[in-house]
């Protein structure tokens, strides 16, 4: 059979594009104009009176229809007359564009533009924004084939609002910057349009990985093999397929991590992150939690489990193997991400005492302990048909399994030391301080300001954000990107670096406002690129850095040491990873522990889930030892506003802390 070409190809394409949509055109007209009581034979079937009824000559005889053809009947059938006006518009948007290819002519498009990380494209009435995304080449995920059934397609529209079309009825669950992007047609292309899908990859950590990837000094998984039988826990329950894998799943508010283990040998086979696509329902924990209730409850759950499945299947092609391989997955998380995914009601963890139903089934003599297990096929999740999903041990109320994995990782640091501290930052960071045999727990609620929300030109640590910054004797910014890109934004460590060069440079006040001879309340960053950085946004890092500055220096109190008795500081997190340490502590956001005391621990909590994914002895030791840790309450100090304001401040935490009901 002779080969096609490419231009034959098109133009076929487009005459049965052109003839479908003649169809559905001279469809749409029928059932626009004509009645629904009226029959082939123009007779009118109605049981009732109408104008427009001709009596029949001959008695017995159904009426004749006499409309003229110019009413709309379209209300009368019609359920959602929007989506007819949708697919109208798209359907004549194709045949604009096959006509014009036709005549050898680009499709029309307007004088607006749409875009996605620096990549810009002209915008044409009736494409979609998913249709937008593949002119773009953006990777946007779909299990439904666009039809708004999966709500996978979540995008934040954060330009040209008003050249897309009013939200449909698939939308409802989504406030604005959302949009699902099979669902935004475009309606105006006079208006420029910039989106961006919640799926970008962030930086994984690099060393936290090359460190997983031996064997484990001890491996003693659930799921083991017995020649060609597969057992989890004992049982049998499937033959071998060649490959025997578990899932380490670090479930944080802002990014996931998942790294695939081969369970026979205990090493790390593939790593994958992303962005948690679940900030369409708020940028932290609380605002999660109100989310996830009524006609909305349910949809966290569905777009985690999406994304996971996603890094699932590509992480099995890559391997070579599919998912039936998968029989276990650990997943360390905070209280409120590990309950939303394992479909747990969390309303209780938003409001006092801020206890998951778990942790309350527990303390009133339930449970033997507050981990959770679940068949992967009841939570949605990709995997062999008998695997298990075991989310790792809450320590107390917002304290969750993500703080239980990391000290599972730094346990050898933490038993070598007699004062040792462990600060997991993120959205909910968590403080865990050893002192002289007891242990102390807090949770504080950073928020995202750090991790890209809340800063008008914060992000993520994805390709292109600003790391690292130094400024000028004029005020010039020097900086460096991830990945060498053109700059978009500035991640965590970036917005760190920057409060502490403008605090040193006295262009910023330690209270987060410019400095009197200023008078301004915003300045620009980088001018090439209309960066800047506002009062404002000062103002949200400062709340986020009170909260990290509380939780160190009420639970340091509260076991009566100072920061400098702090033999080992340990930093977990991606965002902890890459702060300087010095300009952290230098606006207070780190307690003033000796530099050479504190240890950047990576991913502490993806190697914990990794941990306990590969020892079932690790496992059960874990849900009695996280029994014995304390747990205080930052809220429930009575000083607790006090410190608060002055944490807000831009300067280091005190080297002496003042003993509780002193003035700070």
């Amino acid at each position: 059979m002779p080969k096609i070409s490419q231009e034959d190809y098109q133009q076929r394409l487009d005459r049965l594009t052109e003839i479908f949509a003649d169809i559905v055109s001279h469809a749409d007209e029928q059932a626009t104009h004509r009645c629904p009581y009226r029959d082939a034979r123009d007779r009118c079937t109605a049981a009732f009176s109408c104008a427009n009824q001709i009596a029949a000559v001959e008695k017995g005889e159904p009426a004749t229809c006499g409309h003229d053809g110019t009413f709309d009947y379209s209300l009368a059938w019609e359920t959602d007359p929007a989506t007819r006006d949708r697919a109208k518009t798209k359907l004549d948007a194709i045949k604009r564009a096959a006509a014009a290819r036709r005549e050898g002519k680009a499709p029309p498009t307007g004088p607006g533009t749409v875009s996605h990380d620096g990549k810009t494209q002209p915008l044409a009435i009736g494409m979609t924004l998913f249709d937008c995304a593949d002119e773009l080449a953006v990777e946007v995920p779909t299990s439904c084939q666009r039809n708004g059934r999966c709500h996978e397609c979540v995008v934040e529209v954060s330009a040209g609002e008003d050249a897309l079309c009013a939200r449909t009825e698939a939308e409802s669950f989504l406030r604005p910057p959302y949009r699902l992007a099979c669902q935004a047609l475009v309606e105006r292309d006079d208006i420029d349009v910039a989106f961006a899908p919640l799926r970008r990859r962030p930086r994984i950590l690099v060393r936290a990985h090359a460190e997983a990837a031996g064997a484990p000094a001890m491996l003693d998984p659930l799921v083991t093999r017995r020649g060609d039988e597969v057992l989890y826990d004992g049982d049998v329950v499937d033959r071998y397929r060649g490959q025997i894998l578990g899932l380490a799943v670090d479930l944080g508010t802002t990014t996931v991590v998942l790294d695939f283990v081969n369970l026979e040998t205990g090493k790390s086979v593939h790593s994958a992150a992303f962005e948690n696509p679940q900030a369409f329902g708020g940028s932290d924990v609380m605002h999660r939690i109100s989310y996830d209730r009524d006609d909305k409850a349910g949809e966290l759950q569905k777009a985690a489990a999406s994304a996971i499945n996603r890094a699932i299947v590509d992480g099995c092609a890559r391997l070579g193997t599919n998912r039936q391989a998968i029989y276990e997955i650990v997943v360390a998380a905070n209280s409120t991400m590990r309950d939303i995914l394992f479909k747990l009601d969390v309303q209780g963890i938003g409001q006092k005492p801020y206890k998951s139903s778990i942790e309350h089934a527990f303390l009133s003599g339930e449970r033997a302990n507050t981990a959770l297990s679940a068949r992967a096929l009841r939570l949605g999740l990709r995997a062999n048909r008998a695997a298990r999903v075991y989310g790792l041990p809450l320590i107390a109320s917002h304290v969750g399994g993500d703080a239980a994995a990391a000290l599972v990782a730094l346990e050898e640091g933490f038993a070598e030391a007699d004062t040792v501290m462990l600060v997991d930052m993120g959205t909910n960071t968590e403080v865990v301080l050893k002192h002289r045999g007891r242990m102390l727990a807090a949770s504080c609620p950073a928020g995202p300001a750090f991790e890209g929300g809340l800063v008008r030109y914060g992000m993520p640590a994805c390709d292109g954000a600003i790391e690292a910054v130094r400024l000028g004797e004029e005020g010039e910014a020097a900086y460096e990107t991830i990945g060498g890109k053109e700059p978009v934004g500035l991640c965590g460590s970036g917005l760190i670096d920057l409060l502490a060069e403008l605090r040193s440079s006295e262009i910023l006040t330690a209270k987060g406002v410019f400095a009197a001879d200023r008078k301004q309340r915003e300045m620009t960053v980088v001018p090439e690129h209309g960066i800047t950085f506002s009062k404002e946004d000062a103002s949200n890092l400062g709340q986020a850095k009170a909260a990290n500055y509380c939780g160190q220096y009420i639970v340091m109190r509260a076991l009566g040491v100072d920061p400098a008795e702090v033999e080992s500081l340990y930093l977990a997190g991606g965002f902890a990873n890459y702060v300087n340490v010095r300009n952290a502590q230098s606006i207070g956001l780190l307690a003033p522990v000796p530099q050479d005391r504190v240890v950047k621990a990576g991913n502490a909590a993806a190697r914990g889930a990794r941990a306990i994914l590969l020892s079932a002895t690790r496992r059960r030791a874990l849900e009695r030892e996280v029994q014995a840790i304390e747990h205080i309450e930052l809220e429930t100090t009575p000083d607790f506003f006090d410190l608060f304001v002055d944490g807000c401040q831009f300067k280091p935490m005190p080297t002496h802390l003042a003993p509780e009901g002193t003035a700070v």
